[in-house]
């Protein structure tokens, strides 16, 4: 990957010999994996067996979950928050194991549709909730460096699964709360 890094920066007309230039290749090429590294990680791994057995059916929400991803267009970040509520049915989630959801499908090139979708399926099949609801809001360096050259707008794509797609008051109550300034 280091020599691929080398002939970009050559091709777009930089002297890869320049002394700011001489270690670029290789710091790029480890920045990219580990920006990418979510691919070499599987969702039993990430939840390492940190599905614990409860009583409750009650919602259980994790809200401004940073996320840091790569556009499958253009390689270029997006970046923003993500809120995930899921009601349990007999078995919950280790708090961190959300973040860690987030993370895993969020370092891999894609984009944020999928992403949302994503992060729905492994929690509702990681529990079996009765349903799932996820919510990211994301700004895109693809249409603020290059494009239309918009600095102020922000994706918000949803999925909602089971209760939150079937019953409006849990959906809305949902909403309400991850728009709810907290303190």
């Amino acid at each position: 990957m280091d020599q691929l890094f080398s002939k970009i920066i050559t091709e777009i007309g930089e002297d890869i010999t320049r002394e700011g230039l001489v270690d670029t290749p290789a710091r790029a090429a480890k920045a990219f994996k580990f920006l990418n590294n979510g691919y070499e990680k599987t969702l039993e791994e990430v939840l390492n067996g940190a599905i614990f057995e409860a009583d409750t059916e009650d919602m259980v929400i994790v809200k401004d979950i940073e996320l840091y991803s790569l556009c499958e267009h253009h390689l270029l970040p997006f970046l923003g928050k993500c809120h995930i509520a899921y009601i349990p049915d007999g078995k919950v989630l280790g708090l961190s194991k959300l973040a860690r959801i987030v993370d895993m499908y969020a370092r891999r090139l894609q984009i944020q549709e999928k992403l949302t979708k994503q992060i729905a399926d492994a929690v509702e099949l990681s529990v079996n909730a009765k349903g799932v609801a996820v919510v990211v809001e994301a700004k895109h360096l693809c249409m603020m460096m290059r494009g239309v050259e918009k600095q102020n707008s922000v994706m918000m794509t949803s999925v909602m699964t089971g209760i939150f797609r079937e019953d409006r008051s849990t959906r809305m109550e949902f909403l309400n709360l991850i728009n709810r300034n907290s303190k």
